[in-house]
């Protein structure tokens, strides 16, 4: 497997270089469109041109897959739609550990009429509480043992607050949906997979197993085995083929959450958010991307629609969990990333997945784009 092929610089300019169907799949996180803690880059979700791009590189019937955000996911959608892509589903990555950003309406109608507002430390009978180390700026969290902090209960000093007391705007974050498309087949599905090895999903490849979580071979998984080499899985009694269950378009974290709102874990694969072994590994500091996608969440997503040796293209590489999934899975890579600090990290990240498969990490190609 040859090196992977890394550009520095605008994703336009990069993918501009690269030959017409010379791409067997594209798995990218590219911006939201949210301003994401402020950040320039994420002030739009890529334009036409870019996914025209990505269109043209990718051979006949080559699969997108690209993360996006629950307000935008309609705009990217549409425009991977407007560059000539057919859209073929969308997987929903679900979690638990969503923190919501929601206004307190009643919180907001006190301020503005700025009264003095009783505030209750959980725990604790003191009626008011004097801003200080023990308290942060809203009032809202007490310190209790200076490591911790415990909610505190704030009391509505208006009629028109009390009356609202209890609404917000803003629901729990716990799903980022992942558009699935597709560049236009060269006649059938048959004649594409013979010709260009795309066209298809890695469906065996992505089944999940009894136990959740990566597709485990049938003599890992049985409990009980049936007549015809099938087996039973014991927690639900359903009785699954010996590969394991086919691949949904549900991916979860195996929170508590999560398995308590989906029931049984095993019938979705299921991938927690990045931990700080995930995120650092390979670097010599702290990767301080705010948005890394897990590695085995994008090792699954990078199966799923490449076909053995092929070449993963990510065109908004951030700080390279594709590209070092892809490496992981045995594909070549192509990577572009513009900013200075987390093209460093990527490469870094890359460079220890790549030399813990191979003996010499020198044929990585780092380009400007």
């Amino acid at each position: 497997m040859s090196g992977p092929r890394l550009f520095l610089g605008d994703c336009l300019d990069a993918l501009r270089q690269l030959p017409d169907a010379s791409v067997d799949a594209v798995v990218t996180d590219p911006p939201y469109g949210l301003s994401f803690m402020g950040k320039k880059w994420d002030y739009d979700v890529p334009s036409v041109e870019v996914w025209a791009e990505c269109l043209r590189v990718l051979k006949p019937g080559g699969h997108l897959l690209a993360f996006a955000g629950t307000r935008t996911q309609h705009r990217m959608a549409v425009r991977i739609e407007d560059a000539g892509f057919e859209i073929r589903d969308m997987i929903a990555w679900v979690y638990g550990s969503g923190f919501p950003k929601s206004l307190d309406v009643s919180k907001a109608i006190d301020k503005a009429a700025d009264p003095e507002r009783d505030f209750t430390p959980v725990g604790s009978s003191v009626k008011r509480l004097i801003p200080g180390a023990d308290q942060d700026k809203t009032g809202s969290w007490l310190k209790d043992d200076g490591r911790t902090y415990q909610p505190g209960v704030s009391a509505p000093a208006t009629d028109a607050a009390r009356q609202w007391a209890g609404w917000g705007t803003a629901l729990k974050p716990a799903l980022e949906p992942i558009t699935v498309a597709r560049k236009p087949l060269s006649g059938t599905v048959a004649a594409t997979v013979l010709e260009h090895g795309t066209g298809a999903l890695n469906v065996d490849g992505c089944r999940v197993g009894a136990n959740g979580g990566t597709r485990k071979t049938p003599s890992e998984q049985k409990s009980v085995t049936d007549s015809v080499g099938g087996y039973l899985n014991a927690a639900c009694g359903a009785q699954i083929d010996g590969l394991g269950r086919w691949p949904a378009n549900l991916i979860h974290d195996a929170s508590g959450e999560a398995t308590g709102l989906l029931g049984e874990a095993a019938r979705f694969f299921y991938s927690p958010k990045a931990d700080g072994t995930d995120r650092n590994e390979g670097t010599e500091a702290r990767n301080i991307h705010p948005t890394v996608k897990p590695t085995d969440l994008m090792q699954y997503l990078c199966r799923l629609v490449t076909p053995p040796g092929g070449t993963v293209l990510d065109p908004f590489m951030g700080s390279g969990s594709t590209g070092k999934a892809a490496q992981m899975e045995g594909f070549r890579f192509i990577g572009c990333e513009r900013d200075p600090d987390y093209f460093a990290i990527a490469k870094a990240r890359i460079e220890t997945a790549h030399g813990s498969l191979f003996a010499s990490i020198a044929d990585i190609e780092v380009n400007a784009a």
